[in-house]
């Protein structure tokens, strides 16, 4: 029995050593052998990348920019001269509505989603498409949208890191990039280690009606590759990247998409205003692969209520697992790191610093409770003559025992003066390191106190302390009172 226990614990090892040379780090924790004994080594955790389209949510601007309402007819797009198909919103069969840029391909004929035409032309035929999850989301795959008419001649794919707030450009395609935008063409195999974040613009993708040249692509791999390699056999290469470049994990991050289409494929140089059916804009697929970004603190991802949501670990929380639980906060939150072990490190948020009374209260207390209103943690309890948020302190009557450490049972001890620090108050002088004898006039352990106060004879102060009337002091109060338990 204990030999196939280690023959299974060495071939998951084995496995698991494998996996993480090819890059594959998305398992959260696996067994190892430890002086204790079989333990959970924690690592980075990543959910499995996948077709991110079927949980996002498509707007058009302008909302009425698909055709079919009111009916119109448009030119066949193999043969811009026959015009007599038509569009038409209420009947299923002639109708283009835009979630047919997502559904499963491969039918005869091909469903897609159709533009109006440019009927009102000269006026610009431009219509924005914005793709949105309502979660961060990491790109994996290039990004590819396959038209089903002509590729644009003029079109910008834009990213939003902050739900459709600010946008910035990704990438600028164009029949003639100088013309349109202002840019030298640009290919990504161009770009090097000090310019994979450039915004380039690309003539490579906005041909004609040519059958063969229906996709559009956003080249994610092509990046990866320039620290992964060709064939993106390094991946440990760009993880080590990612791990220590934030510039460069937001640059595949977006929380939206947007396609803005500028201008229809006319095939020409001109635009035939005697059939302005023959323009408009088509797409029948659209791929989006990514992962939800869970900081590297989830291996899932869960589709519910409408929203991907990460199933964090690590005492992590939150859509993104982007920060600790309550009874783990003794620590600043952080990321996981794409690194493995040792060099990487989970970043769990570690209960035995937050919530464990054995290291976060010294060794005098087991128990914590959370203030949420000043979010802090305090030690219940405290014991061995301490007291304090921490049990840092000694209660009164009792001093800090300078030769031991905070940790020490013996921390505080019974001796209520002591010469070298001249703790007794008022004049008063420590008698043989135990107790102040006091001057006349005081009283008291420390002689802190004037004696009049024991029969009432002192005189009245002004400017006595007001009874705590706000939340914040009525919370250090009870702080207070929670900590000389």
């Amino acid at each position: 029995m204990y030999l196939f226990l280690v023959l299974n614990l060495n071939t998951l090892w084995v496995a698991v050593s494998i996996a993480m040379q090819h890059g594959h780090y998305d398992m959260c924790k696996t067994q190892t052998k430890s002086d204790e004994g079989i333990v959970w080594e924690y690592m980075a955790c990543q959910p499995e990348s996948k077709d991110m389209t079927q949980y996002l949510k498509v707007r058009l601007d302008p909302p009425n920019s698909t055709c079919g309402d009111p009916p119109e007819p448009f030119c066949a797009m193999g043969n811009p001269y026959m015009c007599n198909n038509e569009c038409d919103a209420s009947t299923k069969e002639l109708a283009h509505p835009s979630e047919l840029m997502f559904d499963s391909e491969g039918r005869n004929p091909s469903t897609f989603w159709q533009s109006v035409t440019w009927k009102n032309y000269p006026t610009p035929l431009q219509i924005n498409i914005t793709l949105s999850w309502n979660k961060t989301i990491e790109l994996t795959q290039n990004i590819a949208i396959t038209f089903e008419s002509g590729r644009p001649e003029k079109m910008i794919l834009e990213k939003s890191l902050d739900y459709g707030v600010t946008w910035q450009p990704y990438q600028f395609y164009a029949a003639d990039c100088l013309d349109a935008f202002r840019m030298e063409p640009k290919s990504v195999k161009d770009l090097t280690a000090n310019t994979v974040l450039d915004i380039i613009c690309t003539e490579e993708y906005s041909t004609g009606y040519a059958a063969h040249a229906k996709t559009i692509s956003f080249e994610i791999k092509d990046r990866f590759a320039i620290f992964a390699g060709p064939r993106l056999h390094n991946m440990a290469s760009l993880y080590s990247q990612l791990d220590t470049t934030k510039n460069l994990r937001d640059f595949f991050t977006v929380t939206d998409l947007r396609i803005r289409l500028l201008k229809p494929a006319t095939g020409a140089t001109f635009v035939d205003e005697r059939n302005l059916g023959r323009y408009f804009y088509a797409i029948s697929d659209i791929k989006i692969y990514g992962r939800c970004k869970c900081n590297l603190h989830a291996n899932s991802c869960t589709f519910t209520n409408n929203r991907l949501a990460c199933d964090c670990e690590h005492n992590t929380t939150g859509q993104d697992c982007e920060r600790c639980k309550k009874q783990f906060q003794g620590q600043a939150w952080s990321p996981g790191s794409y690194l493995t072990i040792p060099k990487g490190t989970a970043n769990i948020c570690d209960p035995s610093i937050a919530f464990i009374g054995n290291c976060y209260c010294y060794g005098h207390s087991n128990r914590c409770t959370y203030i949420e209103i000043v979010n802090t943690a305090v030690c219940v309890g405290c014991r061995h003559n301490t007291r304090g948020q921490h049990c840092e302190k000694c209660k009164k009557s009792f001093h800090r025992n300078g030769s031991a450490k905070l940790d020490d049972v013996n921390v505080c001890i019974a001796n209520v003066c002591d010469n070298e620090l001249l703790r007794c108050q008022n004049g008063g002088v420590c008698h043989n390191n135990m107790r102040c004898q006091c001057l006349p006039g005081y009283t008291g352990i420390l002689c802190e106190k004037p004696k009049c106060e024991e029969t009432g004879g002192c005189s009245s102060k002004s400017g006595q302390e007001s009874i705590p009337h706000n939340l914040y002091l009525t919370t250090m109060i009870i702080v207070a009172r929670l900590c000389t338990l």
